[in-house]
């Protein structure tokens, strides 16, 4: 039950540390508290945040470093800014892309969405319901319905942010519950949940079992505090449905991360699909 060394792991949300921190600004508009001067809106909610990488002048060489360090093989990555293309196109054996949707912006979204497929060759999509401005429930079937609706097109999963969300905004467009109408309407969408879908997590194991496309990612949990009901899902009936996802350099770094899977009680069987096979699969990353 040890977690094996040379999987070759697939993680499903890492990034660059940037220059500053201003990538989170479209979230310090929205709030309404003094979350606003952290120099991360869930900072909070963290404790040793890798801030002391932010400004090196080669953010790609400082990830890859700590990937090798840690038997990282593959990151998904988001394909917008000019050092996520750099290292597409660069390392495209070390990167695969995860682009972007805005459902506030109607069709014109919908175009960029292609966009992004046909110039990065993006793997997925993912999506902060929480986060638009203005909010949009995972469920709404004006604004959402069509970005699903493309995913399914373009044959690319969307990864979705369920649950109470990190930064102090409204819940609602999050809960759980919302999923299940998207998954009987789009029998054929990949949906991959973010961030916990806490504190509806037993309601997310009902789900995954009753949908056959819908996945569960571990991002931005530290393993130690990895959902009982999401380990013991793993080792019994959800060892397809359970996938890794870090959450480097934003809040976690890869060592804390690694150090703390040592103590996670997957199954033998489990760790592999759960540090890559399930990833290859729904990413569909060939020779894996």
């Amino acid at each position: 039950m040890v977690m094996p060394k040379g999987i070759g792991i697939v993680d499903t949300m890492i990034g660059f540390p940037a220059n500053d921190f201003s990538q989170y600004d479209f979230i310090r508009k929205q709030l309404k508290d003094g979350s606003t001067d952290l120099d991360f809106p869930v900072e909070y909610m963290f404790k040793n945040v890798p801030k002391e990488l932010y400004g090196n002048k080669d953010p790609i060489s400082v990830t890859l470093h700590e990937m090798d360090r840690f038997g990282v093989e593959i990151g998904l990555i988001g394909a917008g800014g000019e050092v996520s293309r750099k290292a597409l196109q660069t390392y495209p054996d070390r990167f695969v892309a995860q682009g972007g949707v805005d459902p506030n912006k109607g069709k014109e979204g919908i175009q960029d969405m292609v966009r992004q497929f046909e110039e990065f060759g993006v793997r997925s999509f993912g999506a902060f319901n929480a986060g638009f401005d203005p909010q949009v429930g995972i469920d709404d079937e004006v604004l959402m319905y069509p970005i699903y609706e493309k995913c399914v097109e373009l044959d690319v999963p969307i990864f979705s942010c369920a649950g109470v969300p990190g930064p102090r905004l409204p819940m609602w467009p999050q809960h759980v519950e919302r999923i299940d109408k998207v998954m009987y309407d789009f029998p054929d969408l990949v949906f991959v949940t973010r961030h916990g879908c806490e504190p509806w997590v037993d309601l997310a194991v009902k789900l995954m079992l009753k949908w056959p496309n819908l996945y569960y990612s571990t991002s931005a949990f530290a393993p130690k505090y990895y959902p009982k009901e999401i380990i013991d899902y793993a080792n019994t009936r959800g060892a397809d449905k359970v996938i890794y996802a870090g959450y480097f350099p934003i809040g976690l770094s890869l060592e804390r991360i690694m150090k703390d899977m040592q103590k996670v009680a997957f199954k033998d069987e489990v760790w592999p699909k759960f540090l890559r096979e399930n990833a290859c699969k729904v990413l569909k990353i060939e020779g894996s």
